[in-house]
């Protein structure tokens, strides 16, 4: 059984920055591919990025350059940081857990946080 809560969602204006956190509880983080995913209003839940139990991440086009993902074992948490902001970013961002090594879509995901939003300001 795995817990996750996201936390660090806002307002912020275009350019800005925001970071993610999202905190674990189990005892399987470690072996865990952790990915971000949003949703926007009326729009399909999306891949953001994940970062599997290797260290190795992977990110959809639409972010890359901007964001980066890290993970602190030792804390059982997964970062998101988001730079350079758009108004296209705004969405409720979820944290997620897989056992799979480099899981993209929603099905290969086995469990989620709450989701945290985030609002981009022009």
């Amino acid at each position: 059984q795995v817990q996750l809560v996201e936390s660090g969602g806002g307002l912020v204006q275009a350019g800005g920055s925001l970071r993610l956190s999202c905190i674990a509880s189990g005892r399987t983080f470690s072996i865990d591919t952790m990915g971000w995913f949003r949703q926007a209003p009326g729009k399909e839940r999306e891949f953001v990025g994940f970062i599997n139990w290797s260290g190795n991440t992977a990110y959809a086009d639409s972010v890359k350059g901007r964001f980066t993902i890290s993970r602190d074992n030792a804390k059982n948490t997964v970062y998101l940081q988001m730079n350079s902001l758009k108004p296209e970013d705004t969405a409720v961002y979820y944290c997620a857990s897989s056992r799979r090594p480099v899981p993209r879509a929603i099905y290969e995901y086995d469990y989620w946080g709450q989701g945290t939003q985030v609002t981009v300001s022009s």
